[in-house]
């Protein structure tokens, strides 16, 4: 079951909150329990957590933002993702090759 539907299931009891019967509702609570547990996000190692949220704040970015770039920057150069830009023949670039 997906959390969308969970959060349906949950809509529609709390709307017919006298018509459901107290082992539906219990089976719906005991799943949103569950799909909750089960979302405890990112979890890192001490030594990687506190700078990365430092520089998440230097940068003016959340976390979960700063994880984002650093996954796709780093998908895109080890070629798993294509790059976003391409650069032809006319466009100039500063520096040298």
């Amino acid at each position: 079951m997906s959390r969308l539907t969970i959060a349906a299931d949950l809509e529609t009891a709390a709307d017919q909150i006298a018509e459901i019967s107290r082992a539906d509702l219990q089976i719906m609570l005991r799943r949103a329990a569950l799909m909750l547990r089960n979302v405890t996000g990112l979890v890192l190692e001490p030594n990687v957590e506190e700078p990365l949220s430092s520089l998440a704040a230097e940068m003016g970015l959340s976390k979960a933002e700063l994880v984002r770039t650093i996954v796709g920057d780093w998908l895109v150069a080890n070629a798993y993702l294509p790059v976003p830009y391409a650069l032809d023949e006319e466009s100039s670039v500063d520096g040298n090759a």
